[in-house]
């Protein structure tokens, strides 16, 4: 992505209404609209929706009036988040008088200029939102920067405050800045200023540190839980001491495995990321929130404060969660963002995508420290307390929630075209998405990083709308990529014909989660398509556009399958007679669109 994409559109406050002449051109009438309410910030804004408005469109006028850039806004209404952009506002009953809210995320690169005491000049970027602060700012200049070595004598600083390392860039940049300029100098007299919105940092050269600082002077027990984010805890998961044995020496903080089975021993590379994690919060690291999603996720650092470990996400924070940071409103019915899932079962799904995310040599086994098939980082359920999350009444309380490694990244997939993207790698995706039937694969949750040899590596991570109960937003962005329409490798192929589902319920409910019948059901018959489609050599696009809908109200092809299975068994049909049904039913289309090809 370029700076350019990320300048600062002046802010207009008026209504969001289409220009009269344009109104008046189109033909458009009064009774042809609707009126809503753009809540945003603490602030309500009328705007008219047309019958002809599409998502895609409204977002474009929210851009051109507000300057968010498009794919930076998440529009909710009524429980549910907008996210086809060819649909039609009113397709999913939008109506006059409604409330969308507008969930915005700061732009995704901070381009930072570099002057350095000696003349030499560079420009960087660092990747907003993913929790970059001034030490990797630091660090990137040491890279350039031969005289810039010892980072604990650099100080960096603001206005006149000196700048912890771990000081997030997204709190440094209040006022969004589209360039975030550097000096590195020589100088003792310390100088911070805005200019034209862009912030003026100094760094203060090491030798001269004295005379600045003369200048300006100086194992067996119960846990209750409630998974709505109340109170009492009322859900009797049992914590592994065994683990992490060790207490905060202050008592502030609480970090600790959630195991259902006591007889299941965590994974090595598990226990390090919550041992990192715990050593992170003991040296006084709080968590840093992250600016991006619609939910509630924190980076925790390590003990030095130089790198992050892992990433929480409480399930009282979830979207329309009762203590949900982003000012969505709560869920009137339990149903979460995406159709077929449920507020408060994000971090069960997170956990269950590395779960089945089984590694080529070692599938539908137990999980453990070899690196999955897609790369799903590890992830585990944890309980935490601590002040730095969004406790309710500022009283912290103790949460449950997903705990993901963090990983190193060069940015996600939407920063760049592509076609530069591994063929094997979106193969990989292309697998564990189908199967999990996941309903949120944006290019935005697709890490970019890099192998010992050099080689591009695809991470997907934010699996909380996978496993739904049926299938109607299952969305892939990755179906329109150029290598979907590449066949699969026999490599690819031959995993894919390893998979059992039932062995892979099974293995959830031995691990804790027990599926509900509908979820369950979606991973049988999503994992029936994979195999059938990959033995007929179907591509990654053919099979996923069996699971995707084209628009909002026309069902998707796997979606006629299940109804037909549906109607064509009795209705106290077992699952095994229904599931025989369907198969029936799945070779004879796929054998058609085999046929038609």
């Amino acid at each position: 992505m370029s700076s350019a994409g990320l300048a600062v559109v002046p802010v207009r406050n008026e209504p969001l209404i289409p220009p009269n002449h344009l109104h008046h051109e189109l033909g458009h009438c009064e009774s042809e609209s609707i009126w809503v309410y753009l809540a945003f910030s603490g602030s309500m804004i009328p705007m008219r929706i047309l019958e002809s408005d599409s998502i895609e469109s409204l977002k474009l006028r929210i851009q051109t009036c507000k300057g968010f850039v498009v794919k930076n806004q998440k529009l909710v209404c009524g429980g549910r988040e907008l996210a086809r952009s060819n649909s039609l506002v009113r397709d999913y009953g939008v109506n006059d008088g409604n409330v969308l809210h507008l969930v915005l995320r700061l732009s995704d690169l901070q381009v930072i200029n570099v002057k350095t005491w000696s003349g030499k000049e560079f420009t960087f970027h660092v990747r907003r939102g993913r929790g970059c602060n001034v030490g990797y700012v630091k660090r990137q200049i040491a890279k350039k920067e031969k005289g810039f070595t010892n980072l604990d004598e650099q100080e960096v600083v603001c206005d006149g405050e000196q700048l912890e390392d771990q000081r997030l860039i997204d709190d440094i940049c209040k006022h969004n800045d589209a360039v975030l300029h550097l000096l590195v100098r020589k100088s003792a007299k310390v100088r911070a200023k805005y200019v034209a919105k862009n912030l003026e940092l100094s760094i203060v050269a090491p030798e001269l540190k004295d005379k600045r600082d003369n200048d300006v002077g100086e194992t067996d027990n119960r846990v209750q839980y409630d998974f709505g984010g109340g109170e009492n805890y009322s859900k009797g998961y049992e914590v592994d001491r065994q683990v992490v044995p060790r207490k905060p020496p202050d008592g502030d903080f609480i970090l600790e495995p959630v195991i259902v089975n006591p007889k299941i021993e965590l994974p090595s590379v598990i226990a390090e990321m919550i041992n990192s994690t715990f050593d992170g919060l003991c040296s006084g690291r709080s968590p840093i929130r992250s600016m991006e999603g619609t939910g509630g996720a924190y980076f925790m650092q390590d003990s030095s404060g130089q790198k992050f470990v892992a990433v929480f996400k409480p399930i009282d924070e979830e979207p329309l969660a009762v203590n949900n940071p982003r000012e969505l409103p709560m869920s009137s019915d339990g149903e979460g963002l995406k159709k077929g899932t449920r507020v408060g079962e994000g971090a069960f799904r997170e956990v269950a995508a590395y779960i089945l995310d089984h590694p080529r040599n070692k599938r539908s086994t137990i999980y453990g420290d070899e690196k999955g098939f897609a790369g799903v980082p590890p992830t585990a359920m944890v309980k935490c307390l601590h002040s730095g999350f969004n406790n309710p009444n500022n009283s912290p309380k103790v949460k449950i929630g997903s705990l993901q490694m963090f990983v190193e990244n060069s940015g996600s997939c939407e920063d760049m075209g592509p076609r530069s993207f591994p063929v094997d790698q979106v193969h990989k995706i292309s697998v564990l998405d189908i199967r999990l039937a996941n309903a949120d694969r944006h290019a935005g949750n697709i890490l970019m990083s890099k192998d010992e040899d050099g080689q591009t590596l695809l991470i997907p991570i934010d699996h909380g709308y996978c496993l739904p109960e049926s299938f109607e937003d299952c969305t892939f962005d990755w179906l329109y990529w150029p290598q979907a329409r590449q066949p699969y490798s026999p490599e690819i192929v031959d995993y894919i014909k390893s998979l059992d589902a039932e062995k892979d319920i099974a293995l959830l409910n031995y691990l804790g989660w027990d599926m509900p019948p509908k979820c369950a059901r979606t991973l049988r018959i999503s994992t029936m398509l994979l195999k059938k489609g990959a033995a007929r050599g179907m591509t990654p696009f053919v099979i996923g556009s069996i699971m995707c809908r084209e628009n909002l109200n026309e069902e998707s092809m796997i979606e006629q399958i299940v109804q037909e299975a549906e109607d064509r068994v009795r209705t106290n049909a077992s699952e095994a007679a229904f599931l025989k049904k369907l198969s029936q039913i799945m070779d004879r289309r796929l054998d058609e669109i085999v046929g038609s090809s």
